[in-house]
């Protein structure tokens, strides 16, 4: 994927962003490879969209969130992965809170973004070394993502040697 579907990508998280903003008052984090390539700089080539939402949006308001998702064209395809497409692109959802818990990332603290009026939240390139670093020692992610996230901490970690 090259720089050019990436930015496809970002313009179509700020339309989902937007939806989220102004119909259910959700500031989403942008999230993944997408949310990496966007604070670094660099590219990362990102499949998907990955995006972090409030928890009571996956368990108690599933389906008011699903159905606004679905108004914007999207088809919902994966349960486990929250998953949704339209055409080429492909959103997953997860949930804020379990930056925690998960990588120790304080999902309170994360960075608001403010575009053309779209909000939505961001991690630091510290968080995404936890994250990644977390991320290594989950079997399921090493083998379906090939060792993608090995090549994503160094080049954090060579980020971090030049900017500190």
């Amino acid at each position: 994927m090259n720089s050019l579907n990436s930015k496809y990508l970002f313009v179509e998280f700020l339309e989902i962003s937007k939806i989220l903003n102004t119909k259910l008052n959700i500031i989403p984090v942008l999230y993944g490879s997408l949310g990496l390539q966007k604070i670094s700089g660099l590219e990362f080539f990102p499949e998907d969209i990955d995006i972090l939402i409030p928890l009571k949006y996956i368990e108690e308001k599933w389906t008011l969130f699903q159905s606004t998702i679905e108004e914007l064209g999207y088809e919902f395809v994966d349960l486990r992965e929250h998953e949704f497409r339209k055409k080429d692109i492909k959103i997953a959802f997860s949930h804020e809170e379990d930056l925690d818990k998960f990588a120790d990332v304080k999902h309170r603290n994360l960075k608001i973004v403010h575009d053309n009026g779209i909000s939505f939240k961001s991690l630091s390139v510290e968080d995404y070394l936890k994250v990644y670093k977390k991320s290594m020692l989950d079997g399921y992610r090493r083998e379906k993502k090939n060792n993608k996230d090995l090549v994503k901490i160094k080049t954090i970690e060579k980020l971090l040697l030049n900017t500190h």
